[in-house]
């Protein structure tokens, strides 16, 4: 099943994308939006209540908001792929680097990533996002997937320069409009084993970054149960699990992402987020 959020008429609410379009699922269950139904436990009930249906709308009627927009927390990965961490320079740790993203900083599918006016190194990271399902707690790796209900596309978009101002990452990760989630969420029954996805990044058509989810140093087991430990996940709570190597900061000459730039980050049957990018101001 893919679950998404939208905006339509001003209203916000979540459905799930069949054949030909969306079924609107808001209010289902008493859910008001994607990350209520998740908490509710709703998604074998959702599951059964869209078999058969056709769409209500169709994918022109809605304006793609990140798949939870109102995540609770989203806790991003440094660092996770060898290459990228070799092409940093970084030496080898024991435990997953990790940083924090707010939720006001993200866009859906097909929405501009904005360019802050700020800062001229405005850097892509295709990433897969892990959203939680089930709560938990110190979660044993073992049980950790049981926890996860869908992996997505993310776009985890770096202001360099402001990363750069100390050792602590967060004031260049969380610049408005500068991070993509979507274009929707495949949940866990339908996508199996996520290590045999493959991951790429392209800029306007361009291959920036290639490489599979087998390449991740900590595995989505050991980021949840090591995430749990120190903080309790909650439905809706997203993990971003690192980037491959390839980051345009780390080519000779670096490539940062510009105004009238598209950047695309697809992963397997997970589908492909797409947006365009914009300069701070020109929305």
């Amino acid at each position: 099943m893919k679950l998404l959020s939208f905006l339509r008429e001003g209203r916000t609410g979540f459905g799930a994308v069949v054949a030909g379009g969306v079924v609107d699922l808001t209010g289902f269950g008493g859910a008001r939006s994607l990350k209520e139904a998740l908490a509710a436990g709703l998604l074998g009930k959702m599951a059964q209540e869209i078999d058969g249906r056709g769409p209500g709308l169709s994918m022109s009627d809605i304006t793609f908001l990140p798949v939870i927009p109102d995540a609770g927390k989203i806790l991003c990965i440094g660092l996770n792929y060898l290459k990228h961490k070799q092409e940093t320079g970084r030496p080898d740790v024991e435990h997953p680097t990790v940083f924090t993203r707010y939720a006001d900083s993200q866009v859906g599918h097909l929405q501009p990533l904005v360019k802050p006016a700020v800062s001229e190194r405005f850097d892509y990271e295709g990433e897969m996002a892990v959203i939680i399902g089930r709560p938990g707690r110190n979660i044993p790796e073992e049980r950790a997937l049981e926890h996860v209900a869908g992996y997505a596309c993310y776009n985890d978009g770096s202001v360099r320069d402001w990363q750069r101002h100390t050792m602590q990452f967060t004031p260049g990760k969380t610049f408005p409009g500068t991070g993509a989630f979507g274009p929707w969420m495949v949940t866990a029954d339908e996508v199996g084993d996520y290590r045999n996805l493959p991951i790429q990044t392209r800029l306007n058509g361009q291959v920036m970054q290639d490489a599979t989810l087998s390449d991740l140093l900590f595995p989505l087991e050991r980021l949840i149960a090591y995430c749990s430990t120190f903080t309790p996940l909650a439905p809706g709570d997203v993990i971003v699990s690192g980037t491959p190597g390839g980051v345009g900061d780390k080519r000779n000459p670096p490539v940062y992402m510009v105004p009238g730039d598209r950047v695309e980050v697809e992963i397997g049957m997970l589908g492909t987020l797409v947006n365009p990018v914009v300069a701070e101001g020109g929305l």
